[in-house]
């Protein structure tokens, strides 16, 4: 079983309250009767469930996993302390709208008002199955079921040739300026094969930087593994040209290997990173 709380509140505040008289809407009555006494929620039997905490809606809301951690009953509402399970990740309304019958709520009207419901379904086994399908397996190297974004660490992928050695300075003084880490491959060895170490730092990279200078293959590679896993690619270069075709409708940041350059290029990739992140 599981609670479902619908009501408009920052679910990051970690406090809401409930009218006593929308307890129990669009609850199955056997179910009800379990968690209520003379017409009273009993709130520590209540608390002892997981909790979908959602806003009225189905389309893009934003919806959290957590638990109830201190609940009361007084002046006619149910007040309660909640926390965030942060193992899950938030989902939205329209994928809880879609999967709406597996967490038995049928009707439509459900989404669009305030209550506190307790429904008689597995809601974890409803994500496993549902809200966090695991990855198909590459066959070249390894992904983790779930993706595990570090949201301060960004990577660069370039060539391993020390020509590039001050550019990857510059992308570094880049990023720390806007508060992340920079690493790139040839700066951890966890994995026997290099190949693996590159795109788990990608998986684990907020931004992924590539120089395509000199049309170079293995960062061709790399950028389209960011790409297909969603990451922020930002894209720089010596020469326009070496900018793969299918690429060049994108925006990137031309630069040149010399010290006015290279800091042009930190001030412009500091500044591409933070409208990234949000800053």
């Amino acid at each position: 079983m599981f609670n479902l709380i619908m009501r408009w509140f920052d679910w990051a505040d970690g406090v809401g309250s409930m009218p006593v008289g929308r307890m129990f809407e669009y609850t199955e009555d056997h179910v009800a009767e379990q968690f209520r006494q003379e017409r009273l929620p009993l709130v520590d039997r209540l608390s002892r469930l997981p909790c979908l905490f959602m806003g009225e809606g189905t389309g893009e809301e934003v919806c959290h996993v957590g638990t109830i951690t201190r609940a009361r009953v007084a002046n006619g509402e149910v007040h309660f302390d909640f926390v965030l399970d942060r193992e899950v990740p938030p989902l939205t309304n329209a994928a809880i709208f879609a999967g709406r019958r597996q967490l038995d709520m049928p009707h439509d009207f459900e989404f669009s008002r305030n209550h506190w419901a307790v429904k008689d379904v597995d809601l974890y086994r409803f994500l496993m199955r549902n809200a966090r399908p695991g990855r198909q397996r590459p066959s070249v190297f390894q992904l983790p079921d779930h993706e595990n974004i570090e949201p301060l660490l960004a990577s660069a992928m370039m060539p391993f040739d020390a020509a590039f050695t001050p550019v990857y300075e510059s992308i570094r003084q880049a990023t720390e300026g806007a508060g992340l880490r920079c690493r790139r491959a040839d700066d951890i060895w966890e994995n026997p094969a290099i190949i693996q170490d590159v795109v788990s730092l990608i998986d684990r990279s907020k931004v992924v930087i590539c120089d395509c200078t000199g049309r170079n293959p293995n960062v061709f590679y790399e950028a389209g593994i960011a790409h297909t896993l969603g990451r922020e690619v930002i894209l720089i270069t010596q020469n326009g040209q070496d900018i793969p075709f299918d690429l060049r409708h994108l925006r990137y940041i031309p630069y040149l290997n010399n010290g006015e350059g290279r800091a042009s290029l930190a001030t412009a990739i500091q500044a591409r990173v933070l409208t990234v992140i949000g800053h």
